[in-house]
């Protein structure tokens, strides 16, 4: 089912549950493990679940500075199918370091998985899930800068999540839904940052097997109507190419400030067609004025569009390319990520009025309500059917979208 496409491109939510009670802080939660973790203050909540500052239990009361957040919600909301899926799958710690130092990598920005289970509680079960504590999210430092992301910034987070992207691919999954609101500051060094959100997070390949092209009607224009790929668009199971395809849509709106498209966000058939019709040298043209037009991105873009739906993409030329954009700007990725205004790109023209929206406080607590429908339910029920479900001791099946949602953790 096409999404109702409001004003910022995001899709319909689910029906509404039953909420999380709160609990006081010092709950101790025990996860499948046998590992006990206690809850702090909580510092999120959505339409049925809460997120808690966390640390081990022990005999001090959770601080301010607590490394972790647990997600807590009713049981009988059903297990978050996708997300636990990936991050039991793909997140634990041990494999993130193993392929760190096989890639040689000093960071890779996916959030570690640290356990996850069933709590009890006045005669009502609850699930949850414990993973890293983070800081704020880029799309705040985007409106913060007016914006616009400076070049080299934007290829410092391009090559960043090149690393990202290809991890994941390499534990046959796909995001399907990179944006500035799905990107997260780590809580302790704001120079490193980390990929969330995986509620549209699709094995494209389980056990090695790559899913074949097929359009469906009923899946169209899935995500995030501004950034989601053309594949998606006309309702084709997301593949790699169409992470990176998304990648692309980014740096540009992160350079120039909007996307051609932004103004018809209501009309996602006017925007896939728009994504289809363009060249990769026309759209850049649509973007940018000739001398401030980034010719890496452009080549980015028409690397990314020379693949096919099963190919591999070649990360490193990528990278590459990326590269000689730093070298152009006489630069290096030293490891600083620098959030100030201009950085070369045209100033963008001025949006179309558009309807209003609620004003959130963390725009990746209110980002995670965005990518619902029935397309996400029927992609989790194959799932199931290939995978079998990763349940926590038990529980319902997805309906409708299975959020796993954080605010703002600072």
């Amino acid at each position: 089912m096409p999404p109702k496409a409001k004003a910022t491109g995001r899709a319909r939510a689910p029906a509404k549950r039953k909420l999380a009670e709160e609990f006081p802080p010092g709950e101790v939660l025990t996860d499948t493990g046998k590992k006990s973790w206690k809850l702090g203050a909580p510092v999120g909540q959505g339409g049925f679940g809460l997120i808690y500052l966390a640390d081990q239990n022990s005999d001090k009361p959770v601080g301010k500075e607590a490394p972790y957040v647990i997600k807590v919600e009713p049981s009988e909301n059903g297990p978050l199918f996708s997300e636990l899926h990936f991050y039991m799958r793909a997140a634990k710690p041990d494999l993130i370091q193993t392929w760190m130092k096989t890639q040689k990598v000093k960071h890779l920005g996916v959030p570690r998985y640290w356990g996850s289970g069933l709590h009890e509680k006045g005669g009502k079960r609850y699930r949850f899930m414990v993973i890293d504590r983070l800081g704020t999210d880029l799309q705040k430092k985007f409106e913060e800068c007016g914006k616009r992301f400076p070049r080299k910034l934007v290829l410092q987070l391009g090559l960043r999540l090149l690393d990202i992207l290809e991890f994941i691919h390499e534990h046959e999954y796909v995001h399907a839904d990179v944006k500035a609101s799905n990107l997260m500051l780590s809580h302790s060094d704001p120079n490193q940052v980390y990929l969330v959100d995986y509620g549209l997070a699709y094995r494209y390949a389980p056990d090695g097997v790559l899913k074949e092209y097929k359009e469906d009607p009923k899946k169209c224009h899935d995500g995030t109507i501004e950034f989601t790929s053309i594949d998606a668009h006309k309702g084709v199971a997301p593949c790699r190419r169409g992470d990176l395809e998304i990648l692309s849509y980014c740096m540009v709106q992160w350079l120039c400030g909007r996307l051609p498209w932004e103004d018809k966000l209501q009309d996602p058939v006017y925007v896939r067609d728009s994504k289809i019709r363009w060249s990769a040298g026309a759209f850049m043209s649509k973007c940018f004025s000739s001398q401030d037009k980034p010719d890496e991105i452009q080549r980015f873009m028409e690397e990314v569009k020379s693949l096919g739906y099963k190919d591999k993409p070649r990360y490193e030329t990528l990278r590459s390319v990326l590269q000689s954009g730093l070298k152009s700007l006489q630069q290096k990725d030293d490891g600083q990520l620098e959030f100030t205004a201009g950085g070369g790109a045209a100033p963008a023209p001025a949006p179309a009025k558009r309807a209003s929206a609620p004003i959130f406080v963390c725009n990746y607590l209110t980002n995670l309500f965005s990518s619902a429908g029935a397309a996400q339910t029927e992609r989790r029920k194959q799932e199931q059917r290939e995978d079998g479900a990763v349940t926590q001791g038990g529980g319902g099946g997805a309906k409708g979208r299975d959020f796993f949602w954080v605010s703002c953790w600072f």
